[in-house]
């Protein structure tokens, strides 16, 4: 199994923070960088071409200073732009919309250089241009030329620009502040345009730095976040490595950026104090900028960490998983060899000398097992402390730890028995060899004593001293018996044991008897007058106890349920059983039960009980769990286990799937989800309903198992003596043979109703008990269901689909007798006055009548079989529920009473639920048809037509339900398809149909079986078979490709009958093997039997018998 992916939900929403960090830093920077850097200007910034002074003037425009420039008019025109748009982008990345004002410092310059100035700055200023003050040239002359040329020229630059000529610096501060002047201009602020350039180099550096930094998280966050781990240990490893390594150079960047933006707010610091704010509130702006940066980058350095350390955790804790189930599979790896060896340590011997060293075989192998063991118990440890630690597979740690646990006590659990048994085994021996011993002393005792030289009664009294005394110290073995020493020692007794035994107690018997006759001979001699009584202990017959049943016949079952499993089993171990049918009835008495809980009274009483009644469900459950555990482990999967193929028959190899059914879906729903919710409702109990219906569709897989049981055991009847059964029994050590727990399942879903009934009845007064009756209801429907479809699978002759007739509603044996009260009526049909017993299955589109079949002999099959005969549709069925003279009585009539069904039920309490049931099922039909109608009615308006009667009008018209004399019909004659008699029957699989009642106690009119069965008028018993040639009418298919196959139309001879099975030849595919009487009965159809059908013609001929040997 992979190790589970660390990646979790909650483990990415640190990816997402640290996105969400990087997305507001982002947003930030782009405030604090603009598209031109000061890379790009920065010689002609250094030329002071033009500067930013930090000056403002009216509604906070930003001053940009051109001050005198011998090269301004050589600077190319899209460098000036440029330089222009770096100096505006500054201001506006803070204030969008902000106003300039441009002062043009010309005092030393010619009126040509002003108007080129003015012309290029018009030209290539990409702001809001609010004022240009230009200073004129101080010389007489160029002052003269500039006023002349500004007042021609005035027109065209103000259409461009606000113009402002200002003939000296005082008029300058007309226009702007003083303080927002810098010395130049007769101003205060202090301006180092060096400074400026430094400090907007260091902060454009720092934002560079900050985004590389914040681009780079991201992408490791990426990495991490898309990084497919692999399987390999030494891979994770390298891959930890690499990320710790680019996290450690990562974090050493992050640290290098915060020391210069640290650095870079003490210079914004520095620089604020020493002006005033408010005049230099780019300053501050700058240093709200950079702290803020610095606390965003923080804020994201945060977020990656805890991304990192998350995922950095789960890495550890993959590669740890990854250590932890190389180590298992190790380890698991160790104990299967172990526990092979284990197996082939042979405990039995036929000598001391076998079992010792079968012993010492079990020592070298449990100091081999001791020191395994100690390693898994090392590896549980460590696996309950990762578990412990939050690990994210916690889950499947200990899991991990559970099947290593289960294998360590298996193996413990193996030794220990296989020793146990030697142990036993050299017991017995060496009680056998005390005995042998002692008879061989007693021997040599007698023959010591020479009779003919014991002439007084002195040495004859002495003797028999030495012979008491010898008998006093014999053996205890001798004095239990052979019949004890076998019960005793059962479980390790073998053929040679018990001949062993047998010959010690032979060689005792003879000992006794030479030494009966020495005793008396001697007490003849020694005193002839006294006679000493020997006491012998009276011997009584105490067979050992026969296991009494779960509960006695007395008791009253009122408040129980029985559950009878007809289990009859083909073939060679039937035979050897008794005639009957093997029935295995599951009853639960819980009121003896319950009286273990009735000691306490009160309100305690009531939760303790129900805790009880709680703790009981989940113990059970868990048994169930291992017990269906060891036969998938212990039978279906040594199946393909290629040592045990030899043992296992070739026509059972790949049939695993029919011998268990869906067991492994039953095992998988019980281990992983059911078994824990019963273990989360432990200390709640009445929580267990809602836990049921939870899973209530979960437990049709019983449904399939019980249908698929017949099958189950038809197979198992044929190989259950094979020796590949008798080893696995063995080797698991069940007392009990494969059969007994493939009833498991169906015994389980039994349980469940009463426990719940239990729990239900400590539970009123409970907030659920709601949910508690519903839970007992669904597993009562479901045991019912199952109940039902096991009897319609059994139906054969039925050509069709038995599953559009929908859902089986209800199922039970009936006496019908048929009356016909319109139409002619022939004589055959008159005499069916006389009551038949039918079977009756009705399903929601149909009601089916069929006749019980069970086959009779050594070897048939006592599973009944119900063989099609008639069916009815609902739509034309109608009921009279009443019939004078018998109140169990009631009418079920078709197409218009032409056919007329007189039915009586075993109990008034049947009657009526059959009632309900079909009272449903026409109501149901009648809703339908009104809404035919209603449909048909409102297509006639729309037609603006008045329709004629239709037949769904003709049908609602005497669709109803009568009682005594006022009958009820639905629809027209629309009889159901009938099968031919002897057309192919339907099976739902070959062979005999094994049908398992399984809950005939849920239904109050089970006692229906009880009533004996009337004659049946039809002339349908099978008549005896004889050799001759026959002719098929039905096919006879098996899965085996070399067994016997017949078809219909086959010309078939049978020659010789042996236990209940016929050779039979087919003669038209040249084939030869054997069938049971009850399946030829079926394959030759009408033409076996020697009565005519039931419409008073005679048999068709299409299946007769051709000739006789």
């Amino acid at each position: 199994m992979d190790p589970a992916s660390p990646h979790e939900p909650q483990d990415m929403e640190g990816y997402y923070s640290l996105l969400q960090a990087g997305s507001e830093l982002e947003s930030t920077l782009q405030q604090v960088t603009v598209p031109v850097s000061m890379k790009e200007v920065a010689g002609y910034i250094e030329k002071q071409v033009a500067y930013l002074s930090g000056g403002r003037g009216a509604e906070s425009s930003v001053i940009i200073t051109l001050p005198e420039c011998s090269d301004f008019s050589d600077i190319p025109e899209e460098v000036l732009a440029k330089v222009l748009t770096y100096l505006t982008l500054i201001p506006r990345a803070r204030q969008p919309g902000v106003k300039f004002i441009i002062i043009l410092d010309r005092r030393l310059d010619t009126w040509t250089s002003i108007k080129t100035a003015l012309a290029r700055i018009a030209a290539s200023f990409p702001g809001n241009l609010h004022l240009v003050l230009v200073l004129r040239p101080t010389s007489f002359f160029q002052r003269t030329v500039t006023d002349l040329g500004f007042r021609f020229s005035q027109d065209d630059f103000m259409l461009k620009m606000p113009v402002v000529m200002l003939s000296s610096v005082t008029d300058l501060l007309r226009y702007i502040s003083e303080n927002q002047l810098t010395t130049e201009f007769g101003g205060t602020l202090d301006y180092c345009h060096s400074d400026w350039i430094v400090l907007r180099t260091a902060i454009e550096s720092f934002a560079v730095m900050v985004k590389d930094i914040a681009q780079m998280l991201q992408a490791f966050g990426t990495e991490l976040a898309e990084t497919q781990l692999p399987e390999k240990n030494s891979a994770v490893e390298l891959l930890l490595l690499a990320h710790t390594e680019k996290y450690r150079r990562l974090k050493d960047a992050i640290n290098s950026v915060m020391r210069e933006g640290r650095h870079l707010l003490s210079s914004l610091e520095a620089s604020g104090k020493e002006e005033d704010q408010h005049v230099h509130w780019d300053i501050t702006q700058d240093w709200d900028t950079v702290q803020r940066l610095i606390a965003q980058l923080r804020d994201m350095e945060m977020a990656f960490d805890g991304f990192f350390d998350k995922h950095h955790l789960k890495l550890q804790q993959y590669l740890q998983l990854l250590r932890y189930e190389r180590s298992f599979h190790e380890a698991t790896s160790a104990l299967e060899k172990l526990a092979s060896l284990e197996r082939k340590v042979v405990a039995t011997g036929d000598t001391l000398g076998l079992i010792g060293q079968a012993s010492r075989e079990l020592d070298v192998l449990e100091d081999r097992a001791l020191e395994e063991l100690g390693r898994a118990q090392v590896m549980i440890l460590q696996g309950h402390q990762l578990a412990a630690g939050h690990h994210y597979a916690s889950a499947l740690v200990v899991q991990r730890c559970n099947e290593l646990r289960y294998h360590c006590d298996t193996l413990t659990s193996a030794i220990r028995a296989k020793r146990k048994t030697l142990a036993q085994m050299q017991t017995l021996l060496q009680l056998l060899e005390e005995a042998q011993q002692w008879c061989d002393e007693g021997t040599y005792l007698l023959a010591n004593q020479l009779v003919d030289k014991l002439h007084s009664k002195e040495v004859a009294q002495a003797a028999l001293r030495d012979i008491q005394k010898f008998q006093e110290g014999a053996p205890v073995l001798l004095s239990a018996g052979p019949d004890e020493l076998i019960v005793e020692y059962e479980s390790v007794l073998t053929s040679h044991l018990q001949t062993h035994i047998e010959k010690t107690f032979e060689k005792h018997g003879s000992v006794q008897k030479l030494i009966q006759a020495r005793q008396s001979c001697l007490k003849k001699l020694a005193d002839k007058h006294k006679r000493p009584v020997r006491t012998v202990a009276p011997r009584a017959d105490h067979p050992p106890p026969a296991k009494s049943p779960v509960f006695s016949p007395r008791h009253d079952f009122n408040s129980s349920l029985k559950f009878t499993f007809d289990l009859s089993l083909p073939g060679k171990r039937a035979s050897r059983k008794s005639l009957t049918s093997r029935k295995i009835e599951v009853m639960h008495e819980y009121q003896n039960h319950s009286s273990l809980f009735s000691a306490v009274d009160g309100e305690d009483s009531a939760e303790l009980l129900k805790r009880r009644v709680m703790k009981e469900l989940i113990e059970t459950e868990r048994t169930y769990v291992e017990e269906l555990l060891a036969v998938l482990l212990g039978y279906r999967a040594e199946m393909d286990n290629p040592s045990l193929s030899p043992l296992l028959p070739i026509s059972l190899r790949n049939k695993r799937d029919i011998l268990f059914g869906n067991m492994p879906d039953i095992y998988n729903f019980h281990s992983r989800v059911f078994l824990q919710d019963l273990e989360s409702c432990l200390d709640t109990p009445e929580a267990v309903g809602a836990r049921f219906l939870a899973r209530k569709e979960n437990f049709q897989v019983y449904e399939c198992y019980c249908q698929n049981k017949p099958r189950s055991e038809s197979l198992w009847g044929q190989f259950s003596d094979c020796a590949f059964f008798q080893e696995c029994q063995r080797r698991l050590e069940h007392k009990l043979a494969l059969d007994s727990y493939l009833l498991k399942p169906v015994q389980r879903l039994t349980k469940y109703q009463l426990l719940l009934k239990e729990l239900l009845k400590y539970s009123s007064g409970c907030e659920r008990v709601s949910e508690l009756q519903g839970a007992l209801s669904a597993m009562l429907d479901l045991l019912k269901s199952v109940n039902d479809s096991m009897h319609q699978i059994a139906i054969t002759g039925y050509e069709g689909d038995l599953s559009e007739l929908g859902r089986v509603l209800m199922q039970g044996s009936f006496s019908v007798s048929i009356s016909h009260k319109r139409g002619t009526t022939r004589v055959k049909e008159l005499a069916r006055f006389k009551p038949m017993q039918r079977h009756l299955f009705l399903h929601e589109h149909a009601l089916l009548f069929c006749k019980r079949r069970e086959e009779h002999g050594e070897h048939a099959d006592k599973t009944p079989s119900y063989s099609f005969k008639h069916c009815l549709k609902m739509s034309a069925v109608g009921i009279t529920e009443n019939v004078k003279g018998d109140v169990k009585k009631f009418e079920i009539w078709y197409s218009g009473r032409e056919e007329v069904y007189v039915v009586q039920a075993p109990t008034v309490e049947v009657k009526r639920a059959w009632l309900n049931e079909i009272r449903k099922v026409l109501t149901n039909q009648q809703k339908l048809l009104k809404e035919e109608l209603r449909q048909s009615s409102s297509l006639a308006d729309q037609m603006q037509l008045s329709p004629p009667l239709t037949l769904s009008e003709s049908k609602l018209q005497r669709a109803s339900v009568s009682s005594e004399g006022t009958e009820s019909a639905c629809g027209s004659p629309d009889r159901c398809r009938r099968s031919p008699r002897h057309r192919r029957n339907r099976r739902s699989w070959p062979g005999a149909p094994h049908s398992v009642d399984i809950c005939k106690g849920l239904e109050d009119w089970n006692r229906a079986n009880r009533f004996s069965y009337l004659s049946d008028t039809e002339g349908e018993i099978a008549a005896h078979l004889a050799p001759g040639r026959y002719k098929a009418s039905a096919d006879y298919l098996t899965h085996e490709p070399d067994d016997l196959i017949i078809k219909g139309g086959d010309v078939i001879q049978l020659q010789l009958e042996n236990d209940g099975r016929w050779l039979v030849q087919n003669l038209s595919r040249k084939q030869e093997g054997r069938i049971p009487a009850a399946r030829l009965q079926v394959i030759l159809g009408d033409g076996s039997r020697g009565r005519s059908s039931q419409q008073g013609e005679p048999v068709s001929q299409k299946t007769r018998k051709l000739s006789s040997p």
